[in-house]
């Protein structure tokens, strides 16, 4: 009898302890979810150019800053967050880390990633992809568009109208069909405004080389390019320092540099002309909140032009010349091409047969 109640008595206390392990875990979940670790995190992988690239890669992170700063998350795990490549072998491991640690969407940013992301998204079926400049068809991952040659485009347009030597240039990152896009544009709207111009183009054949993009600029401002647009991620910030040089050198010389992606002003006040807007921090933020609010658009195409707000023109340097007709004149072709009057060439081939009439 006393055995009985002696082991009765333990299997009450032991009951007692689990209820209370069990209670203080309850309270520890609480915990975590009330500093945010069970909440909506996004994370983003950028590829080689870097976060800091004042391009393509650091416009993405505006974007996701944005989005994490405007629903009061905090930058890390359980929050927003970024994890940057130093070589594309980076892409597939960095895609899964993020994945492991819990993020709810993770971002590949550029089209270097859409082997990775497409092997990652099937491996890690429960976490929501998305990639920027390519697609993946897969349930999981939504993919991110742009219209860059209606940006290039306007682009063109500017450049046309500020050139005094009828002579400009492109400079593209590596050849593939998003900086075509830019290139196929760009020449459509100097075409456009004055078909007399001639364009030398070239391209570096990579995103983070700055000094060669330096090199390929001097060539051209040397043989009398006054204005040069890049397509070039961080390779393009050679060509601002080589237009800043030039210009330091001397102040009367009239040449120009056009930016990409996020307005590049700031890369040199005296010779930036403007910059052909790829607003990937509005499709970043967009999507982020797609996903959060249960609207996720997996396994889609999202493409995004001047109408959507996607592209655009950064203002005009108040030091160009003729600034209130080059705008007058974006306005207007921008007017054609939202409502459908004009389309722009998105390839080298659609060029041949493009007509601005």
């Amino acid at each position: 009898m006393k055995k009985h109640q002696i082991g009765l008595g333990l299997s009450l206390i032991l009951a007692a302890g689990t209820l209370l392990a069990a209670c203080g875990k309850t309270s520890d979940n609480k915990q975590d979810n009330t500093s945010g670790n069970k909440g909506f995190s996004v994370g983003m992988v950028t590829d080689i150019g870097g976060v800091d690239d004042k391009s393509f890669n650091q416009s993405s992170w505006e974007g996701l800053e944005a989005f994490g700063k405007a629903n009061n998350m905090k930058k890390g795990k359980g929050g927003y967050e970024y994890v940057q490549s130093t070589s594309d072998s980076d892409y597939t491991t960095n895609l899964n880390t993020l994945s492991r640690q819990g993020f709810d969407l993770v971002y590949g940013i550029g089209f270097l990633m859409q082997d990775a992301v497409d092997q990652i998204a099937k491996e890690q079926k429960n976490t929501k992809f998305a990639i920027i400049d390519s697609e993946v068809k897969e349930p999981n991952v939504a993919s991110i568009l742009f219209k860059e040659q209606e940006a290039g485009f306007l682009a063109g347009i500017t450049a046309a109208m500020t050139t005094k030597t009828n002579h400009v240039g492109f400079i593209g990152g590596m050849e593939n069909a998003v900086i075509e896009r830019f290139q196929a544009g760009y020449l459509a709207g100097v075409q456009a405004a004055k078909p007399t111009v001639k364009v030398d183009v070239q391209y570096a054949g990579a995103f983070d080389k700055a000094e060669l993009g330096k090199s390929i600029a001097s060539k051209m401002y040397a043989t009398g390019a006054d204005v040069i647009f890049h397509a070039a991620g961080g390779t393009g910030n050679g060509l601002f320092k080589e237009a800043v040089d030039l210009k330091k050198k001397d102040p009367n010389r009239e040449i120009w540099a056009i930016g990409v992606d996020r307005d590049q002003s700031d890369m040199g006040q005296d010779v930036v002309l403007t910059s052909a807007l790829k607003r990937v921090n509005v499709a970043v933020e967009d999507t982020a909140k797609k996903a959060k609010d249960g609207n996720f658009p997996g396994g889609k195409d999202i493409l995004y032009g001047l109408a959507e707000n996607g592209v655009g023109l950064a203002p005009i340097n108040n030091k160009a010349a003729n600034k209130a007709a080059i705008e007058k004149a974006v306005n207007e072709w921008t007017d054609k091409i939202k409502s459908g009057t004009l389309k722009v060439p998105g390839t080298l081939k659609e060029l041949k047969n493009f007509s601005a009439k």
